[in-house]
């Protein structure tokens, strides 16, 4: 049986909030462990994420929209920005603790349940590479939203629950709020879309994802890096073949 568009969605985002949840649990019992593995999970993720919008997610958006190169700026400039004003609001070189940092972590949480909307909207295919990375990257996620709590002062328990909150719930909200409207775009409109979440994937990998890693190099961190590239190319050229 052939699963709808909006099964897939509902599949990766509240997926999404489960590995975020395993990455919260995971620091909770054991913060050794999790501050490790996070390194990995994000290099294997930043290979996903920076592979799938280069080789199919935006020449699949220029097919649709020739123009969807110029969202795909738009996209990677608008996160370039929004990261600069939670730079200066918190005073920090990196996403770290402070209120504003929380929110800046809710706000993305929620962007990403979109271009899970977005991405399957435009094919399965597409929806299930980009989903992939996003889905791995969330266990750091769910380690760095509950460090960022507990550094402010938060006892451990509430800064669980508000992590659960602000990092994994936010993801599926955001993906079933905005697919009411992602589902009645046209083919053009489609492309720009899927264009602009292009540039977002860009940003996350490249700006977000590995600096992150490589400021906490572990012995095997490019391996995984090399791992996410990997399974992109072989899935995006199962694809074509």
């Amino acid at each position: 049986m052939e699963l709808s568009t909006f099964t897939w969605i509902a599949i990766f985002a509240i997926g999404s909030a489960l590995v975020n949840s395993l990455g919260i649990w995971a620091i909770f019992k054991n913060k050794e462990w999790a501050e490790k593995a996070k390194t990995y999970f994000m290099c294997f993720a930043a290979g996903v994420l920076i592979s799938v919008p280069l080789m199919f997610s935006l020449p699949q958006a220029v097919e649709k929209n020739f123009y969807a190169g110029f969202s795909a700026l738009f996209g990677f400039l608008f996160m370039f920005f929004s990261n600069k004003i939670v730079q200066y609001k918190t005073k920090q070189k990196s996403l770290a603790f402070g209120i504003t940092a929380v929110e800046g972590i809710g706000i993305h949480s929620f962007v990403d349940g979109i271009i899970y909307t977005i991405t399957f909207s435009a094919s399965v295919v597409t929806g299930f590479l980009a989903g992939t990375g996003l889905v791995i990257h969330e266990f750091a996620e769910g380690v760095i939203t509950f460090s960022v709590l507990v550094k402010g002062g938060v006892k451990k328990k509430k800064a669980a629950f508000y992590a659960f909150l602000i990092a994994a719930l936010t993801t599926p909200v955001g993906a079933f709020v905005a697919y009411p409207f992602v589902s009645r775009l046209n083919s053009s409109f489609l492309g720009l879309a899927l264009g602009f979440v292009t540039g977002v994937l860009i940003y996350i990998s490249a700006s977000h994802l590995l600096p992150e890693a490589q400021e906490h190099s572990k012995k095997k961190s490019t391996w995984a890096f090399l791992a996410g590239v990997a399974l992109a190319f072989f899935i995006v050229l199962t694809k074509i073949i």
